[in-house]
């Protein structure tokens, strides 16, 4: 039999708060991904299923298909790493191993979103 209070069963153990600022930093990137997300699976499906690489390069090369290229990278990459950051501090339980997986996942996440963007923007740019 248990004689503790629930406030005294989880007091030190950290705010309840805490994790407010990623929930609603995830639910946002969300928000903004739908309309990204739908205008890239209808660029996929209406134009660059059946174009050519060369007219593939010049849609990419418009100012405003960029813009929202990288905007789309952006958030995907976040929204992404929010999630996985959310479900290695909540499941792996090991201090070493967590810290080692959200700095691993941190570089991969920045390698990636870094690639991404150079790789438009040198086809924009006509490097």
């Amino acid at each position: 039999m248990n004689l503790r209070t629930p406030l005294s069963q989880v007091r030190g153990l950290g705010s309840a708060r805490a994790g407010t600022h990623h929930f609603i930093l995830q639910r946002l990137s969300a928000m903004v991904l739908v309309p990204l997300s739908l205008w890239f699976v209808a660029s996929l499906i209406f134009f660059m299923l059946r174009a050519s690489h060369a007219s593939l390069v010049s849609w990419i090369k418009t100012p405003w298909h960029a813009e929202w290229l990288i905007l789309f990278f952006l958030f995907l990459f976040y929204h992404a790493y929010i999630g996985l950051h959310e479900v290695v501090v909540d499941y792996v339980h090991n201090p070493i191993l967590k810290m080692t997986t959200v700095v691993l996942m941190q570089l991969v996440i920045m390698t990636m979103t870094t690639i991404s963007v150079l790789a438009i923007l040198r086809i924009t740019l006509g490097g």
